[in-house]
């Protein structure tokens, strides 16, 4: 028992460093002003992906970028995402290249619409675009009145795309109704896509100089060839909420949830397994969507501080501390991810403070539970301290 409380006394801390770690390598994308952003939007399409383009944008336009080169190469996604992300994509103070690339890639389905919210919009060789039939997850049409409500409200988004670029809003619509795609000539010829390269460099060398309107009314002038460029990656927070957005590992934890709270029942008092498939369920909402991120937060917060509350009135041998300290580290990490993650003074202090917030409730409670222990040893002795 005193091996497993030292051992609960030590994770804490370093859960505590756990949740730093994971707070701070949020940092902004610095380049100097005139820099090309590059970003990529790579994979399904999701809400991971919604907030990586958001805040990288809003950084090129803090920034005072000369541009922004968005690569694309995913099979679609989700509806609702791709509408966000197209509507910053057409928002953005700062001129923004679609390019469908490298040779191989596709902007199929929610892809389509992002590739055509560009105010610039290239595809590579051998790449193709279109087919944005609405469809379940599962891949089957959606049918009945349903159906038939998604699909002309996707038709009229897709028009609304195609018609804010000057571009072919029939053949948008067909894309939806009729799910049709196109080669990159086919997609140039239609009116779809602005041109054909095979390379980045290519494609900066043929739109320098060009003149673009932004949704304001400005015109500017594109100045992207022969700038510095800054690669705008995702950082560390969306990297772990794309793993845990993964079905393979929300399906993972959605059995470690039911198989933890179920055990629970046949092992009381032992307080692990339901721990676990507590912490393990709420991770599997947020991954799936259930949750939104500030309410996983608050869950976890919530769920942390009764572990707390109960690791002092209940005799766990630290369980109960210990899955306090997980679930109050991954609530803060989950909450602070929500801020800009810019690194301003504003936000540093913001997050010592919450760190350092942290770890003095979790000294404190460890504080109690030794006092606790402490304090019954000396009743049992009759009141004699030893």
């Amino acid at each position: 028992m005193r091996a497993l409380r030292r051992r609960t006394r030590a994770a804490a801390p370093s859960a505590a460093a756990l949740g730093a770690l994971l707070l701070f390598p949020a940092c902004a994308t610095t380049a100097e002003p005139g820099a090309l952003f590059m970003l990529s939007a790579t994979g399904t399409v999701t809400r991971v992906m919604e907030r990586y383009i958001d805040r990288a944008i809003t950084q090129a336009e803090e920034q005072r970028a000369a541009g922004i080169l968005l690569r694309i190469d995913t099979p679609g996604g989700e509806i609702g995402a791709m509408k966000r992300v197209v509507g910053r994509v057409e928002r953005s103070r700062v001129p923004v290249i679609t390019w469908v690339g490298p040779t191989g890639a596709q902007a199929a389905s929610a892809g389509t619409f992002i590739a055509m919210a560009g105010h610039i919009a290239a595809m590579a060789p051998n790449t193709t675009i279109g087919a944005a039939a609405p469809v379940t997850a599962t891949g089957e049409d959606v049918k009945g009145a349903l159906g038939k409500k998604v699909e002309n409200d996707t038709v009229a988004f897709a028009r609304g795309v195609a018609e804010l670029r000057g571009r072919n809003a029939d053949w948008a619509e067909q894309a939806v109704r009729e799910a049709v795609s196109a080669t990159p000539q086919q997609a140039v010829d239609q009116r779809v896509v602005d041109l054909v390269v095979p390379s980045v460099e290519n494609l900066l060398a043929a739109v320098q100089g060009r003149e673009v309107r932004l949704l304001n009314g400005d015109i500017v002038k594109l100045n992207v060839a022969l700038g510095t460029r800054a690669d705008a990656e995702p950082n560390l927070y969306e990297r772990v909420l794309q793993i845990v957005s993964d079905p393979f590992v929300v399906s993972l934890l959605v059995i470690a949830g039911i198989v933890g709270i179920g055990a629970e029942f046949f092992m009381a008092g032992t307080f692990l397994p339901g721990t676990v498939g507590v912490i393990a369920l709420l991770l599997a909402f947020l991954g799936l969507g259930t949750l939104l991120p500030g309410e996983a937060a608050v869950a976890l917060l919530l769920v942390g501080l009764a572990l707390l509350a109960m690791e002092f009135f209940v005799p766990s041998g630290g369980v109960l501390g210990a899955g306090a300290a997980v679930a109050i580290v991954l609530g803060l990490s989950i909450a602070l991810g929500q801020v800009s993650t810019a690194l301003t003074l504003r936000t540093i202090l913001l997050i010592v403070l919450i760190v350092t917030g942290t770890v003095t409730l979790l000294g404190t409670a460890v504080f109690l539970v030794i006092a606790r222990g402490y304090l019954a040893r000396s009743e049992e002795s009759g009141g004699r301290l030893l």
